[in-house]
């Protein structure tokens, strides 16, 4: 017999169930996400803030040429991706997350500020015909034009379409014709300077290479396997990425213009130090989340973080190495391309060609055939965002050049923003779009309909080919002066938002969910890598749309549109017959996955 409690009756706790405080929601996710939201948003504000200025950093303060300064964009940006593929696995065997993140944090902080330490602009010279002249730049009703220097004379500079340079004397005659090869534009820069600028970059390589995967791998512990707020919760996640880079590239583009290189650099790193607070002074919000493996004795973290500062010298040389690689010589062919890369080149190239193939023998060896199909599907879809990554990231490097060279900045006629703003769209499209995208793909997957991921994957790369066509279309628009109007270059960057949403959040949710599940973070790092890697092809491409520049500036705005159109088209329709190939390989891509939504 069972005895009934009565009101004198002493009762017993109530343990039945789970402590409500720890089911408390957000937005019916986990709690926790809101701090990693919010980490993750101001770690995005401080990267994407800094990555709005760099192009334009290494143009017009140090004064490289398109291709050196959209080569070392692409290989800066190669590296931020590379790195997560060490810092996943130290994460995953040593650290825990939870620790990782924050020496990421720090370092990248400190990274941000020594960027603020530019020294003086580099000053301009041009070589013609072999003899050195300086560089003046006259400034006058908002446009620069630039001179020649010769003697008592000042020569203006006038690009012709066959790359041949006249220049024009005060009554606007031709004093001088020279040959294409006859004018070399360069500057005179301080190599401490320089150096500082480097050392910069190698510091926050190595600390995105602890931050970046294992602050995704975070969210993915908060759900467990088979739940399917899983994507909506990396779409939210996403979206505060979006809302920081919203912000910072609003805002440091317009400081570095109204007050100098350094303001818009020293924002940056004030928002990476927030990231940093949120993640050390988490008040237990995040215990159980994130932490080390049993047996990890605090002395072997402190070693391990030793051992990473010894990345920053090597990146160093990376760099150097980058910026002084070879051009291939002509009719060489494949084979000479490759023996012209960059040291960083032949390191992403040989990394990921032998690491994919890798993973995969290894999963054949210790997982069932179910689980070896799951990874050959993650492995395939990580082979075409490639292909995306390679060609959304010219954000950074071409397209913020076309925004500055060919574009009219004039918002209706009101005011005008910079080059380095444009990149804002991107993610206000985001914000606006994400919560969007987010109920679509939970209204869908109610009724059974839901896209595959696959299919998701083969829309984006359509999708981001598409953009660069609709950016074309509007090049034969252009005015007078040759500029198009900034709404196409927004429209571009509408498609490619929509584009991103496709593939971004869903293929981080994808490698959590298809990986075996004791190297999720050595997967999360892959990911990262094949993003490294287009990365690196994406500063190729952007080379490839090279423009002659005296001191920062092209001398024939109709050469540089021309040379934007061509390329685009050509990555444009690539892309678009990309992503219908994958389209067309999606159902056996879906039928690896066993179900994985």
């Amino acid at each position: 017999m069972v005895e009934t409690p009565t009101a004198d009756t002493p009762r017993e706790p109530d343990i039945s169930h789970v402590n409500p405080a720890a089911e408390a929601t957000w937005f019916g996710h986990p709690r926790q996400l809101a701090r990693l939201f919010t980490t993750e948003m101001w770690e995005r504000f401080g990267f994407y803030g800094m990555r709005a200025l760099l192009t334009l950093y290494l143009t017009k303060h140090f004064i490289f040429g398109d291709r050196q300064a959209t080569g070392l964009y692409g290989g800066f940006t190669a590296l931020v991706y590379l790195t997560p593929l060490i810092g996943g696995y130290l994460a995953d065997q040593y650290l825990g997350s939870k620790r990782a993140v924050k020496f990421g944090a720090l370092l990248m902080s400190i990274g941000y500020f020594t960027l603020c330490f530019g020294g003086q602009t580099a000053t301009p010279f041009a070589t013609v015909d072999g003899q050195r002249y300086p560089i003046e730049v006259v400034q006058q009703n908002g446009a620069e034009t630039r001179y020649v220097v010769d003697g008592a004379q000042r020569l203006q500079i006038k690009g012709n379409e066959d790359k041949s340079v006249d220049l024009l004397a005060a009554d606007g005659s031709i004093a001088r014709h020279v040959q294409p090869d006859g004018f070399v534009s360069d500057a005179e820069r301080s190599p401490f300077f320089v150096t500082v600028m480097l050392l910069a970059l190698c510091m926050i390589s190595v600390g995105n290479g602890f931050f970046k995967p294992n602050i995704s791998t975070m969210v993915g512990e908060l759900y467990a396997p088979g739940d399917r707020r899983r994507d909506t919760g990396f779409t939210i996640f996403y979206m505060g990425i979006n809302l920081g880079s919203f912000g910072s590239q609003l805002l440091c583009p317009f400081l570095a213009e109204a007050v100098g290189w350094w303001a818009g650099f020293g924002l940056a790193a004030v928002g990476m130090l927030f990231s940093f607070a949120l993640i050390q002074f988490d008040g237990g919000r995040l215990g159980g989340y994130g932490e080390p493996p049993a047996g990890q004795p605090a002395t072997r973290t402190l070693g391990i973080f030793a051992l990473a500062t010894l990345g920053i010298p090597l990146f160093y040389l990376l760099f150097t190495n980058l910026m002084n690689a070879p051009e291939p010589m002509p009719g060489s062919g494949i084979v000479g391309y490759i023996a012209s890369l960059s040291l960083m080149g032949k390191l992403l190239f040989g990394t990921f060609l032998l690491g994919v193939p890798a993973i995969l023998i290894w999963s054949w060896q210790v997982g069932d055939g179910r689980e070896f199909q799951m990874m050959l599907a993650a492995m395939v879809l990580i082979v075409f965002n490639v292909v995306f990554w390679t060609l959304f990231e010219q954000a950074g490097s071409s397209l913020t050049l076309y925004a500055d060279r060919n574009t009219d900045l004039s918002v209706f006629g009101l005011f005008s923003i910079n080059a380095g703003q444009t990149q804002f769209f991107n993610a206000l499209f985001i914000i606006i779009f994400a919560p969007i995208m987010a109920v679509l793909w939970t209204g869908l997957a109610k009724r059974g309909i839901e896209p595959s991921i696959p299919v998701k994957f083969a829309i984006a790369l359509m999708g981001v080919g598409a953009g660069f066509l609709f950016l074309v279309w509007g090049g034969q628009f252009a005015s007078a002066d040759f500029k198009v109007a900034i709404w196409w270059l927004a429209g571009l960057y509408l498609i490619h938002s929509l584009a991103e949403l496709c593939i971004s959040p869903v293929g981080l949710s994808m490698v959590t969910k298809l990986s075996i599940a004791r190297i999720v973070g050595l997967m999360m790092g892959v990911w990262f890598l094949s993003i490294s890697v287009a990365q690196y092809v994406a500063g190729i491409v952007a080379q490839v749309a090279s423009v002659e520049t005296v001191g920062g500036q092209v001398t024939n705005l109709k050469v540089s549109l021309d040379t934007y159109n061509d390329v685009f088209w050509t990555i444009g329709l690539v892309s678009a017959g990309i992503g219908l190939l994958l389209l067309l390989a999606s159902p056996l891509i879906k039928k690896w996955m066993h179900g994985v939504q």
